[in-house]
C-alpha cells in the first residue's frame, strides 16, 4: 500500500487508480486473515498470487502496482519492516531485563535460597544458545556455493530469522522473570568458592614480577598440580613449594588466595571491580533515562 501511494505520488497512478488499488489490497488481505484466499496451482509464489488476485479484483490497473520494482523488492522491504518491528520488540525487553538488572543490583541483604534448586529456567535458556547457533550454521551452509544473484534457495532464511527472533524474544522475558525473583545466598556462594578458581591469578602475579605469560602459565599449572600430589588445595602450599617452582615466588603471594582481591584487581571497562560495576550500573541508569525520554 505505501508502494502505491509512492507511485501516485510519481505521478504513475491516478488518485483513482490508487483508490481502487488500495481498495483491493485491503480485500486481499481481509482474506488472507480470514484464510478464504485462494492459492490456484497457477500462481508461482506468494506475490504472483496477490496480483492476480488483484487483477481480479480491479482489472488491468493492478499491473500498474508491479511498475519500478520486483519481487526481490518486496521480500526485501518486507524482511526490513519485520525486523524493525521485531527489534523494537526486542529493545522493549532488554531495556526491562536491564532494568530489573540495576534494580536487583541496588538491593543488599541476603535470603535463603527457595526450595526448588534446579535452575530449569536457566537451564533452558542455555540450550536456546545452541538453536540460535544452529540457525545460523543451516543459513551459512544454504549461502555456501551460491552464484552471485538471487536464488530461491534464499527463502529458506525466513523461517531462521522468523525463529531466532521468536527464540529471542522469549529468551529476555525468562530471563527477566528469573532475575526479577531470584533469591542469592551469600553464604551458600562463599562456601562454594574454592583455591583453584585463584590459579589464574597465581599466574597473573608471576608475569606482575615480570615473568612472560607463557611461563607463568606454566608455572601456575605447575603448583596446580603439585597442590593434586601432596592432596591439598593450592592456597596450602609452602612458601617453598611455589619457590622449587619459580623462585619469583615470595611471600606476599599470599595475597593472591583472596577472593575479594580477585575480583577486585579488574578495573578496566566492564571489569569485576566494585568501582567498574558501579560504573556499569550508573551508565545503564543514564541508558533508560534517556529511553524514557525518548518514548
Amino acid at each position: 500500500m505505501a508502494y502505491a501511494k509512492a507511485l501516485e505520488k510519481a505521478g504513475i497512478l491516478t488518485k483513482t487508480e490508487l483508490e481502487k488499488i488500495l481498495s483491493g489490497l485491503e480485500k486481499i488481505s481481509e482474506e488472507w486473515s480470514k484464510g478464504v484466499f485462494v492459492v490456484k496451482q497457477s500462481d508461482e509464489d506468494i506475490h504472483t498470487a496477490n496480483e492476480r488476485r488483484l487483477k481480479e479484483l480491479i482489472g488491468d490497473i493492478a499491473g500498474k502496482l508491479h511498475t519500478g520494482r520486483s519481487r526481490n523488492d518486496q521480500v526485501v522491504t518486507d524482511l526490513k519492516l519485520f525486523m524493525k518491528n521485531s527489534l523494537s520488540v526486542i529493545s522493549t525487553h532488554l531495556l526491562q531485563l536491564i532494568k530489573t538488572l540495576v534494580e536487583r543490583a541496588a538491593v543488599t541483604g541476603s535470603s535463603l535460597m527457595p526450595q526448588k534448586k534446579n535452575p530449569d529456567s536457566l537451564e533452558l535458556i542455555r540450550s536456546k544458545a545452541g538453536r540460535v547457533f544452529g540457525r545460523l550454521a543451516s543459513i551459512l551452509m544454504v549461502l555456501k556455493g551460491l552464484p552471485s544473484t538471487y536464488n530461491k534457495d534464499l527463502q529458506e532464511d525466513k523461517e531462521a530469522v522468523f525463529d531466532v527472533v521468536d527464540t529471542l524474544t522469549a529468551v529476555l522475558q525468562v530471563a527477566t522473570g528469573v532475575i526479577s525473583t531470584l533469591q542469592i545466598s551469600k553464604e551458600n556462594m562463599e562456601k562454594a568458592l574454592t583455591p583453584e578458581m585463584l590459579s589464574t591469578d597465581l599466574a597473573l602475579y608471576l608475569v606482575r614480577k615480570g615473568v612472560p605469560f607463557r611461563q607463568a602459565h606454566a608455572a601456575s599449572g605447575k603448583a596446580v598440580h603439585l597442590a593434586e600430589t601432596k592432596g591439598i588445595t593450592i592456597n596450602k602450599l609452602s612458601l617453598e613449594d611455589l619457590k622449587s617452582i619459580s623462585p619469583q615466588f615470595s611471600s606476599d603471594v599470599s595475597q593472591v588466595f583472596n577472593f575479594v582481591n580477585s575480583v577486585e584487581q579488574y578495573t578496566a571497562l566492564g571489569g569485576t571491580a566494585k568501582s567498574s560495576v558501579t560504573t556499569q550500573i550508573e551508565q545503564l541508569r543514564e541508558l533508560m533515562k534517556k529511553q524514557k525520554e525518548q518514548a
